[in-house]
């Protein structure tokens, strides 16, 4: 981005042609790592690719760094031929000091673990989850099937979350916890239901929010914070307890990546973006936490991205919902001059609303050439009310405005500072196979603002960015 000053964090917070969704974020010797699993750019499933790590340091959380393959599907000793996929894992230190990483095979019931000396690996396969008798935790008699664990140390003890329960499926009760030893594979404690799947959830504090999948567990002061995603799957939600194995209590939705249920800036049933399933974990990155999740790239399910929002805990431990935004890890609005890729779009919607990704007459984000390629994102497939928003901008003495675009199409971009706000300027495209710039005046007032850009016309156009410019550039 062409902008004064240290490089600004945005959403999505690592390259526009990475894909690490599920990520649950840890702090170790004042670096955030994020372990996540890893989807490819075009992919025809989930999790088609081996571990890798990003890593930032807390005071410049701009900054990211590849730190390589860190665990490879072919290391598990049932996956030799790497036919099975890496599911989402999740990372705890053991009473040894050591870092283990869980995570689920997808065509198999059981836990696996490797471990490794530093955050960043090289991880080594280590053992399954069992019980005292060697049989492995999901094998035995009435186990529900392991799935998307999530992991927290205390002392010599290693709590274990579990679970995947899809509508319909009476035989999958909700989200278990099953309490490990200090070899972090042998189960002292066996599993038990903390919160109740859809089918089970009637009459609960989670009815119409029940346990769907994406374990992710938390202590914070004397609390333990359980985070989930829920039955409608574009939402993480929250539930609290003093105990980690038992008296959780719903508590609310923390963010969801189609902004469903927000109603500060719009209505609180209008989606905003195209959503899908939800992962992701809190952190505290030095004074502040955060909750990191995921968006849907590419106009299907598998090239999913990872994006952040700050929190605000309150008094009594709730923690209201967060907006979708831009600026994410930035901790404050991004700078209200310069260019800016389309990628960061925060919002994605037409006249024809719809909460779920997919389908060929909505914009969708995608980048040109193949997985592993590093090449810009950019907002394709759009047409007639396309609308693409950029939140939030501190805005100071804004005279023009351009943007980028390309595609054969022949209409108008109409600038707003809210989705349905006054048109501010309007930038008239013509048809084009590469990348042409137009610009316009614009006065946007003093003061933090969204930029909503709103197509009007005939054709198909892609949109590689926007540039605001004032008195000063």
């Amino acid at each position: 981005m062409s902008v004064m000053g240290k490089k600004q964090a945005v959403n999505p917070y690592l390259p526009s042609w990475e894909y690490i969704p599920d990520g649950e974020p840890y702090v170790f010797d004042e670096r955030v790592y994020v372990y996540g699993s890893h989807d490819f750019y075009n992919g025809y499933v989930f999790c088609m690719g081996d571990y890798v790590c990003w890593s930032a340091p807390v005071d410049d959380l701009g900054d990211w760094r590849y730190e390589g393959v860190i665990y490879s599907k072919t290391a598990d000793p049932l996956n030799k031929e790497g036919k099975m996929c890496l599911y989402a894992p999740d990372v705890t230190i053991g009473p040894d000091g050591r870092y283990y990483l869980y995570y689920v095979l997808d065509k198999v019931p059981i836990v696996s673990v490797a471990v490794s000396d530093t955050p960043a690996g090289q991880y080594e396969f280590y053992g399954y989850v069992h019980y005292e008798d060697g049989t492995l935790l999901g094998k035995k008699e009435g186990d529900q099937p392991q799935f998307d664990p999530g992991v927290l140390t205390e002392g010599d003890k290693v709590y274990l979350y579990t679970g995947f329960c899809g509508q319909g499926d009476k035989s999958r009760i909700g989200a278990m916890v099953t309490v490990l030893a200090a070899d972090m594979l042998t189960i002292l404690e066996s599993p038990v239901c903390i919160v109740p799947g859809c089918e089970y959830s009637k009459g609960t504090s989670f009815e119409n929010h029940a346990f769907f999948e994406a374990p992710s567990i938390r202590k914070i002061g004397d609390t333990y914070y359980f985070v989930y995603s829920s039955e409608v799957m574009h939402e993480l939600c929250y539930a609290m307890s003093k105990e980690p194995t038992g008296g959780f209590t719903y508590g609310g939705v923390l963010v969801s990546n189609c902004d469903l249920h927000i109603d500060t800036y719009k209505p609180s049933d209008m989606p905003v973006a195209y959503g899908a399933n939800n992962h992701g974990g809190m952190v505290q990155i030095k004074d502040e936490w955060y909750i990191f999740y995921h968006r849907h790239t590419n106009g299907t399910w598998y090239s999913r991205q990872g994006c952040a929002e700050k929190l605000t805990i309150l008094e009594d431990g709730s923690i209201p919902q967060v907006e979708i935004t831009s600026c994410g890890l930035n901790g404050e609005p991004l700078k209200g001059e310069g260019e800016y890729p389309a990628y960061i779009a925060c919002h994605l919607f037409t006249s024809k609303p719809s909460i779920y990704v997919g389908g060929d007459d909505f914009p969708k984000i995608m980048q040109d050439g193949r997985d592993g390629d590093e090449e810009i994102g950019y907002i394709a497939n759009i047409k007639d009310t396309a609308t693409a928003g950029f939140k939030y901008f501190k805005c100071k003495d804004i005279k023009r405005i351009s943007i980028t675009t390309r595609g054969y199409a022949n209409g108008v971009f109409e600038v707003r500072t809210s989705w349905d706000g006054p048109v501010l300027a309007k930038l008239p495209i013509h048809y084009t196979n590469v990348w042409e710039e137009y610009t316009a005046p614009i006065s946007i007032a003093d003061g933090i603002h969204s930029i909503y850009l709103t197509y009007k016309g005939e054709g198909n156009a892609s949109l590689k960015s926007f540039t605001l410019h004032t008195t000063r550039c």
